[in-house]
């Protein structure tokens, strides 16, 4: 995830360039590269139907791409800690299968989690920043 200096996008009415804006702003969606696949399977699947879980070949059908493809975007949302993976039962193949849904089943919900773990992050950083100044000036010290 990326994080950098933005507003909030709170003047915004249209919920597309919303999320669009917002996507790219963590990293979701890369500047350049074609967004629809990514922007439609994170809004029209997730976002939409935040308490269902999907399979990887339901949303590389509804997509019309490639498993892989479908992998790699979900890898992103778990990176984020945005989606969890859960085991389903798949009438089909009568066997339990992974699925991805929205985190708890709510946006605003699992964004909370996800900025408890970005706040350990950067408070970790912080630890690692102080140590280094003190290993840092301990050094300065035995040159002098």
């Amino acid at each position: 995830m990326q994080i950098v200096s933005n507003i909030p996008l709170t003047g915004e009415g249209n919920s597309e360039i919303v999320a669009k804006k917002f996507f790219e702003q963590i990293g979701y969606l890369s500047k350049g590269a074609d967004p629809a696949i990514p922007y439609k399977m994170f809004a029209d699947f997730f976002i939409k139907h935040p308490a269902k879980a999907w399979f990887v070949e339901e949303l590389s059908n509804e997509l019309k791409t490639s498993k892989p493809t479908i992998y790699r975007h979900l890898n992103k949302l778990k990176g984020f800690d945005i989606l969890e993976e859960i085991q389903v039962f798949d009438a089909d193949t009568k066997q339990n299968k992974k699925a991805y849904r929205l985190r708890y089943g709510n946006l605003q919900k699992a964004w909370n989690f996800v900025e408890a773990h970005i706040k350990v992050a950067v408070e970790n950083y912080g630890k690692t920043v102080e140590h280094l100044q003190n290993l840092m000036d301990e050094q300065r010290k035995g040159i002098k």
